[in-house]
């Protein structure tokens, strides 16, 4: 499986396209805020004469939102997020009015996901692990078969998620991290939503926040 990486809108959020040889293509956490970075990801997707299965949210921050609704208008595809993400989701256009970004409201998702859920598209299979902690909403997504995981921001490179904005709780982040991502195996490659990939096995032994 491919995994390209788009560092998208001010936060610079990880925007990842996922596909494979069957050409199936799924967009998570689209970013994308500007014409020219909706140009980008349409470049790319183009190029590679991908087509878009579906777009899904990690968590509903605005940051991880932003390019939800050009991308589901542009290939008409549908819009995946867990069913507790939609308090914040449905606040989306507030949070960017107060942070200066202009923004309408967010296109409804079309399936509300559940821990075990299972995602596929191409010849891949992506389970649903819901990781609350950052917000609630939070999943990772896990693919067994290629040893990744895509953790949004419950889990950075020496570090965790934060818990000070609504919703958030360092406890439960970290019940959701030591239950659902240190029970991976070690080679897991973790893909963050901000910043660069890690693995599980690291994490395990340099992450301050879990070692402390």
């Amino acid at each position: 499986m491919t995994v390209k990486t788009f560092h998208f809108n001010p936060f610079q959020v990880n925007t990842y396209v996922l596909h494979d040889d069957t050409k199936e293509a799924i967009i998570i956490d689209p970013g994308n805020y500007s014409q020219r970075e909706h140009e980008q990801l349409l470049e790319y997707i183009e190029k590679e004469g991908l087509s878009i299965q579906y777009v899904v949210n990690t968590h509903p921050h605005v940051d991880h939102v932003t390019g939800n609704k050009w991308c589901v208008e542009h290939w008409h595809c549908p819009l995946y997020i867990h069913e507790k993400a939609m308090k914040i989701y449905h606040q989306t256009h507030i949070y960017c009015a107060v942070m200066g970004m202009e923004m309408e409201h967010c296109p409804e998702p079309t399936k509300l996901l559940q821990e075990g859920d299972i995602l596929t598209f191409g010849n891949q299979k992506l389970q649903v692990l819901y990781t609350p902690g950052h917000a609630d909403g939070s999943i990772c997504l896990y693919d067994e078969k290629n040893k990744m995981v895509f953790v949004g921001d419950v889990l950075f490179a020496g570090s965790v998620g934060r818990t000070d904005l609504p919703t958030g709780s360092t406890p439960v982040l970290m019940q959701s991290i030591r239950e659902k991502l240190m029970t991976l195996p070690d080679d897991t490659t973790v893909f963050c939503g901000h910043e660069i990939t890690t693995t599980i096995g690291y994490e395990r032994i340099h992450n301050p926040f879990i070692n402390n």
